[in-house]
């Protein structure tokens, strides 16, 4: 992985793990062209735990889904731990993606058939960690969540927030230092809500890690160290709070 960083273009070292500067994302809607990202700089420091809001159609999660490498923009650049991931190609984005992002996704998108270890275990097979090392190491995010105890259940066995913490561990289990997560609360009640962001405020505090959560709730935006909120595929505010 080194010898593929030093033929990327690399910023200066610092505390950005994730440096966006002038994207540029458009889609045909009918006979118009939608920009769904207009011209966005973003600089996200390591350890932050940030929400970005705005309307439906404001751009949210293209952002995300740009900063992850799950989308190529248009124009700009987006630099991920000091690695510029458009000049990334064949297996070298999906190795990155691997290895430091992890993704959180509103359906929880776990594979029906299969326990919650072993949709956990999921990232790791495709890593090629051998079997009993992707078994501990999924066992333990697991239980990081709260779900020791139901690791044998297929998702239609457990209730919503017990999926998202699932859907949560994995997004963990391969140590990954960004997590992006599109609306994790957005199928949740208030209570389950409030829990699944207690846990994500302890892993951010606890373990360092990048939190960057699109969200359509202020409670959840509350829990943030950090709000940009987004019109028409542009920041329009960026606020920080104490803790």
């Amino acid at each position: 992985m080194a010898q593929e960083q030093t033929s990327a273009v690399r910023l200066e070292e610092g505390p950005a793990i994730i440096q966006a500067r002038g994207l540029l994302k458009t889609y045909r809607l009918g006979g118009s062209v939608v920009r769904a990202l207009d011209g966005v700089d973003l600089t996200v420091e390591r350890g932050e735990l940030m929400a970005v809001m705005g309307r439906s159609g404001s751009g949210k999660t293209t952002l995300l889904n740009v900063l992850g490498g799950l989308d190529r923009p248009d124009a700009g650049q987006v630099l991920v731990d000091g690695v510029d991931i458009a000049r990334l190609n064949g297996s070298r984005l999906p190795r990155l993606r691997r290895e430091k992002v992890g993704f959180v996704f509103q359906e929880f998108n776990l594979i029906p058939t299969l326990t919650a270890l072993e949709n956990v275990e999921l990232p790791l097979r495709y890593a090629g960690v051998a079997r009993s090392e992707r078994r501990r190491r999924a066992l333990e995010a697991l239980s990081l969540v709260g779900m020791g105890g139901r690791v044998h259940h297929r998702p239609s066995q457990l209730s919503g927030g017990e999926q998202q913490r699932v859907a949560l561990a994995r997004a963990l289990v391969n140590r990954p230092a960004i997590v992006l997560a599109d609306e994790p609360t957005g199928e949740l009640d208030t209570q389950t809500a409030a829990e699944v962001m207690s846990l994500v405020q302890r892993l951010n505090r606890e373990m360092g890690q990048t939190f960057i959560i699109v969200t359509h709730d202020p409670a959840v935006a509350q829990r943030c160290r950090r709000v940009v909120r987004m019109e028409d595929g542009r920041i329009v505010s960026d606020e920080r709070r104490e803790e």
